[in-house]
């Protein structure tokens, strides 16, 4: 443990020095600690948990003609202090690669673009009600190459090739198209459509809209799935929508998986996030998730997030 957080420490202070050489280098990150009372079927219990609280560098080199380096090396710290040993710190998106006219091409371990595909429609990303609780598909998969064309009329397209790392492994393909901006800044709606060829044991289809009507954005995402052998099929939708009230955000959302021959599985979350700054938010959800073959799951949990 004591020579991993080493090795972070030295690639964290050694890219302080790499600002005399680079136009770009941030240290980032995110603590994010909830007080929450679980009940996963066995009776209920409250603990304090880390939700995927991070900390990273991230940059730009401008070599010229045209061409930039970007890079990031990002890792999930567990604050919670409940992680298994050698577990307190594990591997985020870790990347090295180029931009130009001709897009961005990426090396290493990254989000597959089905899953950046859903831009900000999962609104409780990261805690219980995160849709990875009942769909496949939210993967961060290593030994990637990840290619994003530029920007035509607010369209564009993303391929992550997976390579098979092993002669009995196989590879794998994750292929989007994207269009207008997630944060919804730039452009008043956001929308994609991805595909999965044999990731992680799965093909997919999903397809994700999001917009601002009025005061509220609403959000909806479709999938189907099923395992690379036929089986497992699985139609399953989410709608959600926030509403922002002074520096009071209101959020709700509702997904469900239906699975071919039964086993349907659904949940519900509520929450409200409180602004202190905009950096600090404290939060509240409430997230109740219904399943026909298995332990019914309720989370009710309140939490500090702070980004820098």
């Amino acid at each position: 443990m004591k020579h991993t957080y080493n090795k972070i420490a030295v690639a964290l202070l050694s890219s302080l020095s790499m600002s005399a050489f680079a136009a770009d280098v941030d240290i980032y990150g995110k603590a994010n600690l909830s007080l929450q009372s679980s009940d996963e079927g066995e009776g209920s219990f409250t603990e304090v948990k880390s939700n995927a609280s991070r900390i990273g560098l991230k940059g730009t080199h401008d070599l010229g003609d045209g061409l930039t380096v970007i890079y990031k090396a990002e890792f999930q710290v567990d604050l919670d202090g409940d992680s298994e040993k050698g577990d307190s710190i594990t591997d985020r998106n870790q990347y090295v690669g180029l931009a130009g006219s001709f897009g961005e091409v990426l090396l290493g371990k990254n989000d597959t673009m089905l899953k950046q595909s859903q831009g900000k429609v999962d609104l409780f990303s990261d805690l219980n009600g995160d849709i990875k609780s009942l769909w496949k598909g939210e993967n961060r998969m290593a030994d990637t190459i990840s290619y994003k064309s530029p920007k035509f009329n607010d369209f564009r397209v993303g391929v992550t090739y997976i390579a098979e790392d092993s002669v009995d492994a196989e590879d794998g393909v994750s292929v989007a198209v994207f269009y207008g901006d997630k944060k919804l800044k730039k452009s008043k709606v956001f929308a994609s459509v991805a595909v999965d060829s044999e990731v992680k044991g799965y093909d997919i289809t999903r397809a994700t809209v999001q917009g601002k009507v009025g005061g509220v954005v609403l959000g909806a995402m479709v999938q189907t799935q099923e395992k690379i052998d036929g089986s497992a099929e699985m139609d399953g939708y989410m709608v959600s929508a926030k509403y922002k009230m002074d520096k009071v955000t209101f959020k709700g959302q509702y997904q469900a998986a239906n699975f071919d021959g039964g086993d349907d599985k659904s949940g519900i979350t509520l929450g409200a996030d409180y602004s202190l700054a905009k950096s600090t938010k404290v939060y509240t959800f409430y997230t109740s998730f219904d399943m026909d073959s298995g332990e019914d799951q309720d989370y009710l949990a309140a939490g500090i997030e702070y980004k820098f």
